[in-house]
C-alpha cells in the first residue's frame, strides 16, 4: 500500500453520464456566507439519522490521545520544541507509524486509534493533537491536487488538504525554531515543491469532513444518513460548494428530482463553469423531462471538458471486451499519463499486457497498482494477483 501520500480527501459528487459520479468540490464558493434558501432542504422526505451528526466530534480528543500528548509528545519536547516533537511523531516510523487508508473519513480519535486514515482524517487528528499541545493551526487546500477514482458504479474526485503549525508567541515558549510556520503534509517531501495553496477556515474543514461522510454513506446505500451529513456540511459552511453538490446527488438518488434540481442549480449559479455540477444538473433536468435544457448544459460541458476523466480508460475497457488488447493498452497508458497514481489504471494495463503474453510488463503494472492502492483491501487484492502472476511465470 502506498506510503502516506494524500491525494484526497474532499469527496465531491457528480455524474459522468450514464454512471453516477461522486466527487467533492475542492474549493469554496466565492459568494458571501449567507444561509441557503430553505427550499433546498426536504427534511420530511428522509428518516432521522441512525447516527447523530455532531460536527465537533471530528476534533474530539480521546483519553488515549491526551495520554499521548502528556507522555510521548512531552518526552520528545524536552529536547525539541513541541511543533517539531509532534511533526517527528507523525513522520517517524518509531512514532505513530501512520498509514494511508482511504476506506473512510475518520474522526481525529478514530484515526489515532487506527493509526491510519485519508489525508483529511490525518489533518483532523494532527490538528486535535496540536491544539491540545497549545499550538495554533492553519488549514490549507492545495490547488490543482485533484485525482479521480471510482467505486460501485460511482466516480469520486478528491482534492488535497494540509495544515501548518504556527509558533506560539515567544513570551510563552523557550527554544523555538527561527521559522514561524511548520508545514505538515502527508505527501512525500519532493511533491511539496511549488505547491499553490489557499488558506481555509476550520468551518470549511468541518464541512469537508461532513461532506465526505455524506458521500461515503451514500455510496454504501445509506441515503437517509447521507442526507443529514450533507445538510450539516452546508450549515457548517454555506460557502463550500461541494456540500450542495453532494446534497443534490443524494436527493436525486432518493427520487427527489425537483429538490435535486433546485439544489444543483443554486450551486451552479455560484460556480457556473463547474463541470461536475453541469453534469449533475443535466441529469436532474433529464429526470424532469426537460431534455432541451439538459442538452444545452451538456454542450457547455463538452466545450469545457471534451475528454472527461476516465474517457480513455472506458474506451480501453471496451477494447478489452473486443479482445483488442494492443489498443486497450494504448488507451490505458493515455489515462495513466493524465493520472499516474490511480491504481485501477495500472491494474487494467497489467491485464492487457498479460493477455498479450507480456508477463514482465504485466508484473510491473501490478506492482504499481499495489503501490498506489489506497485501502488495505485493494493492497491485499493486488498482492494476491501479483503472487499468482509470478507463480504462473515460473512454470
Amino acid at each position: 500500500m502506498k506510503s502516506i501520500r494524500c491525494v484526497s480527501e474532499q469527496l465531491r459528487l457528480g455524474f459522468l453520464s450514464p454512471l453516477l459520479l461522486c466527487a467533492a468540490l475542492a474549493g469554496c464558493a466565492t459568494a458571501p456566507a449567507t444561509p441557503p434558501p430553505p427550499d433546498l432542504f426536504n427534511d420530511a422526505s428522509f428518516a432521522a439519522p441512525a447516527v447523530p451528526v455532531d460536527p465537533q466530534q471530528a476534533f474530539a480528543m480521546s483519553d488515549a490521545m491526551r495520554h499521548y500528548v502528556r507522555v510521548d509528545i512531552a518526552r520528545e519536547a524536552r529536547s525539541k520544541n513541541p511543533r517539531r516533537a509532534l511533526a517527528d511523531a507523525l513522520r517517524n516510523r518509531a512514532g505513530l507509524q501512520l498509514e494511508y487508508d482511504a476506506a473512510m473519513t475518520r474522526t481525529a480519535a478514530q484515526t489515532f486509534d487506527a493509526r491510519s486514515g485519508n489525508c483529511l482524517s490525518l489533518v483532523l487528528m494532527t490538528a486535535a493533537l496540536a491544539k491540545e499541545i497549545g499550538l495554533q493551526v492553519r488549514y490549507q487546500v492545495v490547488l490543482g491536487e485533484e485525482s479521480w477514482s471510482r467505486s460501485g458504479g460511482m466516480y469520486f474526485v478528491a482534492g488535497h488538504v494540509n495544515l501548518a503549525l504556527e509558533r506560539r508567541p515567544l513570551s510563552n515558549a523557550v527554544g523555538y525554531d527561527s521559522d514561524a510556520i511548520l508545514l505538515i503534509d502527508f505527501l512525500p517531501g519532493e511533491d511539496l515543491a511549488g505547491q499553490r495553496t489557499l488558506q481555509i477556515s476550520e468551518a470549511t474543514i468541518l464541512a469537508m469532513y461532513l461532506n465526505n461522510r455524506a458521500a461515503e454513506t451514500m455510496a454504501s446505500g445509506e441515503l437517509d444518513q447521507a442526507y443529514w451529513y450533507a445538510r450539516a456540511a452546508i450549515r457548517q459552511d454555506p460557502t463550500f460548494s461541494g456540500a450542495f453538490n453532494t446534497l443534490g446527488i443524494i436527493q436525486l438518488r432518493h427520487g427527489d428530482t425537483e429538490p435535486a434540481r433546485r439544489t444543483l442549480a443554486y450551486a451552479l449559479e455560484r460556480s457556473p463553469s463547474n463541470t461536475v455540477l453541469l453534469s449533475n444538473l443535466a441529469q436532474a433536468l433529464d429526470g424532469l423531462g426537460r431534455a432541451e435544457e439538459a442538452q444545452l448544459l451538456r454542450r457547455k460541458l463538452l466545450a469545457l471538458q471534451p475528454e472527461p476523466p476516465f474517457h480513455f480508460f472506458n474506451q480501453g475497457q471496451r477494447a478489452m471486451e473486443t479482445a483488442d488488447y494492443q489498443e486497450a493498452a494504448r488507451l490505458f497508458k493515455r489515462e495513466i499519463a493524465r493520472d499516474p497514481y490511480y491504481h485501477e489504471f495500472h491494474f487494467w494495463l497489467a491485464q492487457a499486457y498479460a493477455r498479450m503474453g507480456q508477463l514482465s510488463l504485466a508484473d510491473r503494472q501490478l506492482e504499481l497498482a499495489m503501490d498506489n492502492s489506497t485501502t488495505r483491501g485493494e493492497h491485499g487484492l493486488y498482492a494476491a494477483k501479483l503472487q499468482r502472476l509470478r507463480a504462473a511465470s515460473t512454470h
